[in-house]
């Protein structure tokens, strides 16, 4: 009976941990999800590391060239990657665009955003020290957010389907 105690004790205690990690990712979440809602771009833009979006668009672009196989399509592309991803970062990566990203989780604008403690359960920890957010238990990653100098955790990746990204009317 000892035994079952401490173990539950231990149990509870390191999910403890991981939330109480968690927490401040969530803050800056609950924020972010605020800003697309408010469609604040100050607030929207303080919560978002543009330059890795616009790296991970950039080797999205090229893969997919690189998919098509054909030598000429992807030297063109590696020709055009970065402008085509400056461009789409300045396009897309803006609180009126990421409305359908936030659809996605459920959050509509006439949805209520929850605490900030209810979103811990929508991120997971991982192992290069990240944080992303789910939308079900056993999901895929969608946002992924770094823990930046100032110490915000910011939108630093996009793992959804590119065609999600489109402006909101």
């Amino acid at each position: 009976m000892f035994r079952a105690l401490i173990i539950t004790v231990l149990a509870l205690t390191l999910g403890a941990c991981a939330t109480v990690q968690k927490l401040p990712a969530a803050g800056d979440v609950h924020a972010l999800l605020i800003s697309i809602r408010d469609e604040d771009e100050i607030t929207f833009d303080s919560l978002v590391d543009r330059k890795a979006l616009n790296r991970e668009i950039q080797a999205r672009l090229m893969a997919e060239a690189g998919r098509r196989g054909d030598s000429q399509v992807s030297a063109f592309a590696a020709l055009l990657a970065p402008t085509l991803a400056e461009i789409t970062g300045e396009v897309l990566v803006r609180p009126r665009v990421f409305k359908s990203v936030a659809e996605y989780y459920g959050y509509s604008p006439a949805t209520q955003i929850p605490s900030p403690l209810a979103i811990t359960q929508a991120l997971r920890q991982l192992p290069d020290g990240r944080i992303c957010a789910i939308a079900k238990k056993d999901g895929p990653c969608l946002l992924n957010f770094t823990k930046a100098q100032d110490g915000h955790w910011k939108l630093s990746g996009f793992e959804g389907d590119l065609s999600m990204l489109r402006i909101k009317r």
